[in-house]
């Protein structure tokens, strides 16, 4: 099987927020960085996990959550955004309804140049971590998603996922060998500091593609601290860009001829047998 991607290269941008129980001030604070990251050139713009909304609590999302038939503000938001700057938006994710159960489902919502609703993702694997003082569940308040999900934007394969998916292979594998992969996240500080760079950079390396992580990065309203350090990684692990902490942009190129000299010169993905 042919590994070789054909597409004209583009620009992409990943937005670091510190988002708030304010969904408001996040939905301004987010306008405000996709401009910003627009105005750069880039043709693809990913928001990170929670982007319009860190309670403090799990279940306080309940409050905000949208009906993905129906729409509401955030789904609107989101359209919105892409239609007036003709760029493909990654709105990191959102609370949707889950019918007949008091639980949401995390999803990761592409929106095309023209405002319409490119794809969904639902988040397949839920965080629960225990340490100390630290604890979390996102299972008491999420329900996990089932089916892989990925789009393209002129041919370039482009691959969904969310945060701690990102410590399951397995899930990148069904992503038919995209040329970039999105991870929108907030990972905590804890395990951000040991693992975030590193998986990351192995999931660009054994998919040979492109990896762009926007993520939260700051001290948030609840107490919680998450680790930030969104970055763009090219398809030999290198790492293109990286902004350590607080709100801003990051981005890069993503080339296919970059994609293709390192799977031609080392074509993993051929070899597989499994």
């Amino acid at each position: 099987m042919s590994t070789e991607q054909s597409f004209p290269s583009f620009k992409v941008a990943g937005i670091q927020m510190v988002s708030s129980p304010d969904l408001k001030e996040n939905l301004d604070q987010a306008a405000i960085l996709i401009a910003e990251a627009a105005q750069s050139g880039a043709k693809l713009v990913s928001l990170p996990e929670y982007f319009c909304f860190m309670g403090l609590r799990d279940r306080d999302k309940w409050a905000i959550k949208e009906d993905a038939v129906q729409g509401g503000p955030i789904q609107a938001f989101l359209a919105d955004q892409a239609r007036t700057h003709k760029i493909w938006l990654a709105g990191g994710t959102i609370p949707l309804a889950v019918g007949g159960e008091d639980r949401v489902f995390n999803s990761s919502l592409v929106y095309g140049p023209d405002g319409t609703l490119a794809a969904r993702y639902d988040k397949i694997h839920l965080f629960k971590f225990a340490s100390g003082k630290e604890s979390y569940d996102e299972s008491t308040a999420i329900r996990p998603g089932t089916d892989p999900a990925h789009f393209s934007v002129e041919g370039a394969g482009i691959g969904l996922s969310v945060c701690y998916d990102l410590r399951f292979p397995e899930l990148y594998r069904a992503l038919n060998q995209p040329a970039l992969i999105l991870v929108p996240a907030a990972f905590t500080y804890t395990t951000g500091k040991a693992h975030w760079e590193l998986l990351l950079r192995a999931r660009a390396i054994e998919n040979q593609c492109y990896v762009l992580a926007p993520a939260q990065g700051g001290h948030h309203a609840n107490g919680r601290q998450t680790w930030g350090h969104t970055m763009l990684i090219d398809p030999w692990g290198d790492v293109v860009d990286v902004l350590a902490e607080g709100p801003g942009v990051v981005g890069g190129t993503i080339d296919a001829s970059r994609l293709n000299a390192v799977r031609t010169s080392l074509p993993a993905l051929q070899h597989r047998v499994m």
